[in-house]
C-alpha cells in the first residue's frame, strides 16, 4: 500500500465509522482512548489557556539560554497553578499550557488559577528575573483566557506519536482569548463570569469588582470580562 493509498483509507475509515462515546468522569490520558472514532464526553468542562505575550521577539531578540529560562519558569509556575487549583494539564503548546477544569467549581476555580497566575509572573518570577538580570529591559507579559461548555475528548495522531484533541465551543474560544490586549493578564468569556462566585469576582482591601465589561467585536460581539 502506497502513502496515498494509506491516507485515503484513513481518511474514508474516519469519516464513516460511528463514534463510540461515554460520559467522562476525570481528565483522560491519551491511552485512555482509541485511535478509532472514540470519545470522551463532559456536559461542561472549564478549558484555561495560558500563553506568553510577545515571545517571538523575546526569541529573535535574547539568547537561548534566557529564553529557555522564561519559558521554564512561567510554564512550571503556571502548571503548579493549575493542579493545585483542581484543574489537570491537558497540554503544552510551545509557549502556553491548557489546563481543563471538570468539577463542581470548576469556572471559579480556573478564574482564580488565572488570577494567581498574573500574580505569580509579577510577584515571583518578574522579581526573580530582575534579581539574576538586573541590567535586562525584559518584562514578561502574558494573557490567560478561559472558557466553559459542552466538550469532548477524542485522540488523535498515529501510533507512537498522537495527543488528545478536545472539540466545543471552550477549547476554541479559550485559545483564541489569549490573542487580545496583554494589558489584561486574563480574559474570561460573559459566559464563564456568569458562573463566578463572589470570591473570584470581588477583591483587594475594598473588596471591589476585578472583572471590566468588554464586547469582543471580532467574535460577534460577544461579552467578555478581563482583570488585571
Amino acid at each position: 500500500m502506497t502513502l496515498s493509498d494509506d491516507l485515503t483509507s484513513y481518511v474514508k475509515t474516519t469519516f464513516r465509522t460511528q463514534w463510540e462515546t461515554r460520559q467522562g468522569q476525570v481528565v483522560p490520558q491519551p491511552e485512555n482512548l482509541k485511535l478509532s472514532n472514540d470519545a470522551i464526553e463532559f456536559e461542561r468542562a472549564t478549558v484555561l489557556y495560558a500563553d506568553l505575550s510577545g515571545s517571538t521577539s523575546m526569541v529573535d531578540s535574547k539568547t537561548w539560554r534566557f529564553a529557555a529560562e522564561i519559558y521554564k519558569a512561567f510554564l512550571y509556575c503556571a502548571a503548579r497553578l493549575i493542579t493545585d487549583g483542581g484543574g489537570a494539564i491537558a497540554a503544552y503548546d510551545g509557549d502556553r499550557i491548557m489546563g481543563v477544569f471538570i468539577d463542581s467549581s470548576q469556572s471559579t476555580n480556573a478564574a482564580t488559577c488565572a488570577l494567581k497566575i498574573n500574580y505569580a509572573t509579577k510577584s515571583i518570577i518578574m522579581p526573580a528575573l530582575k534579581n539574576q538580570y538586573p541590567t535586562t529591559d525584559f518584562t514578561l507579559r502574558h494573557v490567560v483566557g478561559i472558557d466553559t461548555s459542552e466538550i469532548r475528548s477524542a485522540r488523535t495522531g498515529v501510533r507512537g506519536g498522537n495527543d488528545l484533541v478536545w472539540v466545543g465551543r471552550a477549547a476554541n474560544h479559550a485559545a483564541k482569548l489569549t490573542e487580545l490586549n496583554a494589558d489584561y493578564a486574563t480574559w474570561i468569556t460573559g459566559t464563564l463570569f456568569g458562573r463566578l462566585t463572589d470570591k473570584a469576582k470581588f477583591g483587594g482591601n475594598d473588596n471591589s469588582l476585578m472583572w471590566t465589561k468588554h464586547t469582543w467585536t471580532t467574535m460577534g460581539n460577544m461579552e467578555i470580562y478581563g482583570s488585571t
